[in-house]
């Protein structure tokens, strides 16, 4: 049988003997106290080599490996060449593969976990290999190793610090002078430290460490990465209300023991002393016992929160009166003034946003950072103006902990729509636009359900009514095309240019094979007929439509940025709706939301995407650029609904639209749709031609999934488009028949 003895600086109550099988073998192993006596940790080694197999040193300091330098603790050394007979070890070799093991671990069984975490080393110079591992998820590192031993009131920030106080404390802190540095000012030191520890993420230290520095105050909801912890110690982190506590040392027997035990065991399995045994053969040893680090949850209950930040900006002048005491009585040239002002100034955090809960469990919380240009501002100079606020906007979110950022509002239309801020941020980042576009065509469909002015085919469960997308060939606008194509019974889509029309018209029959779609170049004169209208255009300043040519109680869906339509053209209409964006309703009620000119708990679909992706893990640059993908709007649309997000609000060029408001509408549209005299009745609309029609079926491809689009949301008729989409998944010979008559009804009729 195998005898190992470990001699601990801890306390001798807590000394304990057993026997168990490790790695084949049989072993006794034994743990003696010296009671933070090294003169007796020093007789205990003499005398217990003598009998033992190999020999541990537990609750001191290691030698450091910090860079391409050893530093080495006299202490430490003294104690261990007492030992002449037997292996003996602190465990450091095993300790640092454990601790890498550790946070590969958790970062992947987690989910980017560590991801731009805040994290706090007590000592980097005894963990600095964790460190490394942590800096290729962070780049967030604090050391208080130059606090603890001279009172150097900040900390080391950076692996290329550490390296460097490494080196100079070699030579200047031994000796009596380090010791009396390390000893002074305790009362600063611990007042300095607790206050690091609050704002930190992940601390890393030993048990002593920790309670040293830690309470019930600084420590709560924080994940801790220690060693060997025991009842007692787990004790302490739940009355502390830590949310989860990493142990990198696995617990093998049903006594916990140390690292340093653990590999005296294994020298002692191996009869070697530790010079001979590499980290190859320690690695082997570990994937055979498959050891894992303990993951412990003191409370219960483990919270993985992730975080965000969300860019915001003033629309006009009023929100900057808004936001600051200016008298409504200023003068515009005053006001023009404080504009310019405004955007000039650095980013600032407006607030913080906390309890954001998915009904999955995810938590989310971030923080809105203000910069601010006006559009008029960021129009009227170079996109790199509001590029470089946009990235120290980042560097702000990145250094609070945000793991993703979101671009808001204008910023995210600027220049190359948030490519280069993609490019050049530390950080992910994405503009929104792909929850844009679903939330504002799920509000037009909430609209016109609302409105109750159309109503659903029976037969094909669609919407009796035609829809135009003025923009089509457009991102937002072939994605709009898409999703309208599933749910109306015949859709238009507008653009310049009618090649990319034709190309758009041919993939949405590929996906929808019963569509009616139409391609047209000139639109102007149809619009008497449509139900429904998308614009989606780059246009900024040009009219896009008449909207006096528009059907009275026509829902118009503005999801252009700029917008195509502007309250000017908007207030000629009364009886018609025009919506700008839908709202998302939150999961729980928010905390810390301060105003952002929506009800309650109410946020924009751009702000909700980067909270989607928070609250899925998904840390990555999922929306830039001006082409969005109809597969992420897709996607992020049914992350939305996994996460409990919910369309609250439906808003145009003066707000929320209430009940009260749509029903106004109705009224007006119902009373002008007695006299309206445009439409396919108007002799303009009867000259009118579209320059092409929907191929017929004979002449289409046959789709390769046809009955895929059943599972596709968002489709503006909510549920009804689901179970059309699996009816109308027909074999192509049978669209063949039907062809013809689309085709022949369209000859009669623009449809």
């Amino acid at each position: 049988m195998k005898k190992v003895v470990t001699v601990t600086l801890g306390s001798s109550k807590q000394d304990f003997e057993f026997k168990t099988e490790f790695l084949g073998q049989s072993f006794s192993v034994k743990r003696m106290g010296a009671d933070d006596d090294t003169g007796k940790a020093w007789e205990l080694m003499r005398r217990q080599q003598a009998t033992a197999d190999a020999i541990g040193l537990g609750e001191i300091g290691d030698h450091y490996q910090v860079g391409l330098r050893t530093v080495v603790n006299k202490e430490t050394q003294r104690l261990l060449h007492v030992v002449t007979r037997v292996p003996v070890t602190t465990g450091a070799t095993l300790r640092r593969l454990l601790q890498v093991r550790a946070v590969r671990y958790v970062q992947k069984e987690l989910g980017h976990y560590f991801n731009n975490n805040l994290v706090l080393f007590l000592s980097g110079m005894r963990n600095y290999d964790m460190a490394v591992a942590l800096s290729d998820y962070t780049k967030n590192l604090s050391f208080a190793d130059a606090l603890f031993q001279t009172g150097a009131p900040t900390m080391l920030t950076s692996l290329e610090q550490l390296e460097l106080y490494a080196k100079g404390s070699e030579w200047m802190l031994s000796g009596k002078p380090g010791e009396m540095l390390e000893s002074a000012l305790s009362g600063f030191k611990g007042s300095r430290i607790a206050s690091v520890v609050a704002k930190s993420h992940v601390i890393v230290g030993t048990f002593a460490e920790l309670k040293a520095v830690g309470n019930a105050k600084n420590l709560e909801g924080k994940t801790l990465i220690t060693s060997a912890v025991d009842e007692e110690r787990l004790a302490f982190f739940t009355k502390c209300k830590v949310n989860l506590v990493v142990d990198v040392s696995p617990k093998l027997f049903d006594k916990v023991v140390g690292v340093n035990t653990i590999e005296a065991m294994i020298l002692a399995a191996l009869e070697k002393p530790q010079e001979e045994v590499s980290d190859d053969d320690f690695v082997e040893i570990l994937d055979e016992l498959d050891i894992k680090p303990r993951l412990l949850h003191p409370t219960g209950h483990f919270r993985n929160i992730r975080r965000f930040a969300f860019v915001i900006h003033p629309l006009s002048q009023n929100y900057i009166r808004n936001a600051f005491p200016i008298p409504k009585s200023t003068p515009k040239f005053v006001m023009d003034k404080v504009e310019t002002l405004a955007a000039h100034m650095p980013p600032m955090v407006y607030c913080k946003m906390e309890n954001i809960i998915s009904p999955t469990g995810a938590e989310a919380e971030g923080w809105l950072i203000s910069v601010g240009g006006t559009p008029k501002e960021m129009l009227s100079r170079s996109p790199e103006f509001t590029y470089r606020r946009l990235l120290h906007a980042a560097k702000i979110a990145e250094k609070m902990g945000a793991q993703i950022m979101g671009l808001g509002a204008f910023t995210k239309v600027v220049g190359d729509a948030g490519v280069t801020v993609a490019k050049r941020a530390s950080i992910p980042i994405t503009t929104g636009n792909s929850y844009s576009a679903s939330g504002a065509l799920w509000a037009a469909a909430d609209a016109m359900r609302r409105m109750g002015l159309v109503k659903i085919d029976p037969a094909t469960k669609k919407v009796a009514a035609k829809t135009m997308v003025i923009g089509a060939s457009g991102s937002i606008g072939s994605v709009s095309a898409r999703l309208l194509a599933m749910a109306f019974d015949e859709v238009y889509i507008a653009g310049r240019t009618m090649s990319k029309l034709e190309a758009l018209r041919d993939s949405i029959l590929e996906e929808t094979p019963d569509a009616k779609v139409t391609a047209t170049t000139d639109y102007n004169e149809l619009l008497g007929d449509m139900d429904m209208i998308v614009t989606s255009t780059s246009g900024a300043g040009k009219e896009i439509l008449d909207i006096m040519r528009v059907k009275p109680g026509c829902v118009i869906t503005d999801v252009a940025r700029p917008l195509d339509l502007p309250a000017s053209d908007v207030a000629k209409r009364p009886d018609v709706l025009v919506i700008e964006s839908g709202e998302i309703e939150l999961p729980t009620k928010v905390k810390g939301l301060k105003s952002i000119g929506l009800p309650p708990n109410v946020i924009y679909a751009c702000l909700a995407e980067t909270i989607v992706l928070a609250l899925e893990g998904r840390f990555e640059v999922f929306t830039v650029g001006r082409d969005t993908e109809w597969e992420k709007v897709k996607e992020i649309y049914k992350l939305g609904i996994k996460h409990g997000m919910k369309l609250a609000a439906i808003s145009g060029v003066n707000g929320v639209f209430t009940d009260e408001a749509i029903a106004k509408v109705v009224t007006l549209a119902k009373k002008a749709r007695l006299t309206w005299k445009g439409g396919s009745d108007a002799p303009a609309a009867k000259a009118a031609k579209p320059k092409a029609v929907a191929k017929p079926a004979s002449a289409r491809k046959t789709p390769a999934k046809k009955a895929t689009v059943a599972a596709e949301p968002p489709t503006p008729a909510k549920s009804a488009p689901k179970k059309a989409a699996v009816r109308k998944a027909a074999p192509a010979k049978k669209a063949a028949v039907k062809a013809p008559a689309r085709k022949a009804a369209a000859k009669k009729k623009p449809a």
